[in-house]
């Protein structure tokens, strides 16, 4: 079998056995706060510890947001998906009513450990400028409070993958996942062995 042929074989092995989940709350929202970074939009600037270099290829958008340790789970939510609107109610100076936004974690909102928004327990969303902006005014307000939930991921295209590694070891990020967004668990074999070896994540 040829490089070439042993790639598509890998490809469609993982793309088989890919296995998603999908996390439900009851009564579906949940509370929060939000905030956003930068004004930045490059989409190779937005994809951080979840590995995607660029959120647009990845099939994401603009649309992303990093999580707080109480939501990343070292990574296990990467590509998820999350309905976000401002809590009106408790802040109606600067939420704007009945608008939400759906988007996808792809980053880690580390913690300080001083007492800071992404420490936990607390949840919170670091989000992207332009999806904070859906929610809530533009002026002096850093943070606001949300209601979130999990929403199943609407994507196009099909899932993705991209092979990286060196002579010693290899990669592969999985992208675009619809559904539930986020990869609980791949396998790999190679074409001339007969095991299934679980894939790590990095």
């Amino acid at each position: 079998m040829g490089p070439l042929n042993f790639v598509c074989y890998l490809l469609l092995v993982l793309l088989l056995l890919c296995t998603v989940r999908i996390h439900v709350q009851a009564n579906g929202w949940l509370n929060a706060h939000a905030t956003f970074y930068g004004t930045n939009q490059s989409p190779t600037s937005l994809g951080g510890a979840c590995g995607y270099d660029d959120t647009f290829h990845a099939g994401f958008g603009v649309n992303t947001a990093a999580v707080s340790t109480m939501l990343f789970r070292n990574g296990e939510v990467c590509g998820a998906c999350y309905q976000v609107i401002c809590d009106y109610r408790i802040d109606p100076k600067w939420c704007l009513r009945s608008r939400s936004v759906t988007i996808t974690a792809t980053n880690f909102c580390p913690p300080n450990n001083h007492g800071g928004w992404c420490d936990p327990p607390n949840h919170q969303f670091d989000m992207s400028m332009s999806s904070f902006l859906r929610i809530a005014r533009q002026g002096n307000e850093g943070i606001v409070p949300i209601l979130y939930r999990r929403v199943a991921c609407k994507r196009r295209g099909g899932v993705r993958f991209t092979s990286k590694g060196q002579s010693n070891f290899n990669m592969v990020m999985i992208t675009n996942v619809g559904g539930s967004g986020d990869v609980k668990g791949v396998w790999i074999r190679g074409s001339r062995t007969g095991t299934w070896l679980p894939m790590h994540r990095n």
